[in-house]
């Protein structure tokens, strides 16, 4: 249920001199050797640039060729990796190559590597950067979820297992000029750390429903509180219902799992900072409720609470790096199931901000959540509220797998996401949420309806979080579309726990400066 353990160094030193199971060096397209490949090239006798020229490696991005005993080389092994054009080159394809070379070591032999693509040059990259991507990209491959496989009892099997276990590659070298190793250093644990969290947000992800409750998320972020020392406070049922939570426990009542509101406390900034506030939906199963789902795929709706396992899997990844600022986490977690007790379309729930809201269909149930704890939000009088939700099938229509929607009632904190997504190659996508579509949410019953209809879907689910986050400045990510994926590769991306990290630790920066 890890990614696969790897350890990491930084050093400096020469390609061709390594004693190592395999050297890592890029090839660029059109016979381009890197600086590391030359070197291999030249005690070679022309060795690389032979092989290059008869085509057996054409640089392609992410190609890959495994070379063995290399003229001139201590290394039993030498990897090209295909860089595509140099004029391309920048960090997505940079982190392509990295996989690429990951995925090929790990499917050889080696035990161990040493890589040199963290010295590629690439065009306003600092070192720090790009050891981060490189240990963030490594560990992200290698991930592997096992949990709840059944382990092998019979002894020769077992043996196997050893055996096997003894050729994983474990050790990766990561070497980058003499000037860059301090720098590099705290760029990898900047990786690491960031690597750890997408790690758990995946875990929670892909864990069936049966085992992922409401309880096991909320006792997940007490066992985080405990290792590293933040404030965790779980709220039950009887203390919601003082609340005055009826949104979020009319979702929660049909289903004999019990709810859970769970405030996490990251406070490492000064005192006088007001908080960033991240809300993760937690729809631990989302049958669709009395508007039940179609059977097909209905699997995948233990998805549903991504957006709080990003939530969590950030929340480990800035206590990992001690993150000098104040961040507060909310996670209202239920399952949506359509018990005798359930909501039935035309109830009427009353908000906690007092707001009543008609449902026209059950399975527009993670708005119902979030805003209750929108409002809770207010309390902390946050600095910028981020709600976090795999909430709309139309966002997947509109945007994809590629970027996950941005909405937001302030233009400068939408930029900030933006650029973040950008910098951490997790990117959104910034989509409207004019007042031309709040009138779809009118109801002739209530002070609104949680639904308007198939047109723009994405866009007033946004428009009806809205209406409960006017007393801050407020973004909503649409994560539908990118925290998981569907198919052969069926399994939690850990998105958006990278754009949400950058995102922190720019403000961090910002505010310790």
């Amino acid at each position: 249920m890890k990614s696969s353990i790897i350890e990491f160094s930084i050093k400096n030193g020469n390609p061709e001199k390594l004693l190592s199971n395999c050297v890592i060096v890029g090839v660029y397209e059109s016979n381009q050797l890197s600086d590391a490949a030359l070197a291999i090239d030249a005690v070679s006798a022309g060795y690389i640039a032979n092989i290059v020229k008869r085509g057996d490696m054409d640089g392609k991005l992410a190609s890959t060729l495994m070379l063995h005993n290399v003229p001139g080389t201590l290394s039993e092994r030498v990897l090209l990796v295909g860089l595509g054009k140099a004029s391309d080159f920048a960090e997505k394809q940079y982190c392509q190559a990295v996989r690429a070379s990951t995925k090929a070591v790990t499917a050889s032999g080696a035990t161990d590597a040493a890589t040199f693509l963290a010295g590629l040059p690439i065009s306003q990259l600092t070192a720090h950067r790009k050891v981060a991507y490189l240990a963030e990209a490594t560990l992200d491959v290698s991930y592997k979820f096992d949990a709840i496989k059944r382990k092998k009892e019979d002894g020769k099997k077992e043996d196997n297992k050893k055996n096997e276990s003894k050729k994983s590659f474990a050790k990766l070298v990561v070497y980058v000029a003499a000037s860059e190793v301090n720098e590099a250093e705290s760029g990898l644990a900047h990786g690491k750390a960031l690597a750890a969290g997408v790690s758990l947000a995946k875990d929670l992800g892909n864990l069936p429903p049966n085992v992922c409750t409401p309880t096991y998320l909320a006792e997940t972020a007490e066992s985080l509180g405990k290792k590293y020392d933040f404030k965790v406070k779980v709220l039950a049922r009887d203390e919601l219902e003082k609340l005055g939570m009826g949104s979020f426990l009319g979702v929660a009542q049909g289903s004999e799992e019990p709810p859970k509101f769970i405030i996490m406390q990251h406070l490492k900034g000064k005192k006088s900072q007001k908080p960033v506030v991240l809300v993760g939906k937690g729809i631990t199963f989302d049958t669709g409720g009395i508007s039940l789902k179609p059977g097909g795929d209905m699997d995948e709706m233990k998805y549903d609470m991504c957006g709080a396992a990003s939530v969590i899997g950030t929340f480990k990844t800035i206590a990992e790096m001690d993150l000098p600022l104040n961040v507060i986490g909310i996670i209202p977690t239920c399952e949506n199931m359509p018990d005798g007790r359930a909501i039935r379309p035309g109830d009427v729930l009353t908000s906690m901000s007092g707001l009543t809201i008609e449902v026209l269909n059950t399975d527009a149930e993670g708005r119902l959540i979030l805003c209750d704890a929108l409002t809770y939000a207010e309390r902390f009088e946050p600095s910028a509220v981020i709600d976090i939700a795999t909430l709309t099938g139309a966002c997947v229509i509109a945007l994809g797998h590629h970027a996950s929607g941005l909405f937001s009632n302030n233009e400068a904190l939408a930029s900030e996401l933006l650029k973040a997504g950008e910098t951490s190659l997790d990117r959104a996508w910034h989509m409207p949420m004019w007042d031309d579509y709040q009138p779809l949410l009118d109801s002739n019953f209530a002070d609104m309806a949680n639904i308007g209809g198939r047109a723009a879907g994405s866009i007033t689910a946004a428009c009806f979080l809205s209406r409960f986050a006017k007393k801050y400045e407020w973004a909503h990510l649409d994560v539908a579309g990118t925290a998981w994926k569907s198919g052969k590769e069926k399994g939690g991306t850990g998105r958006p726990v990278p754009l949400l990290t950058e995102f922190l630790v720019a403000r961090a920066n910002k505010a310790n400066h």
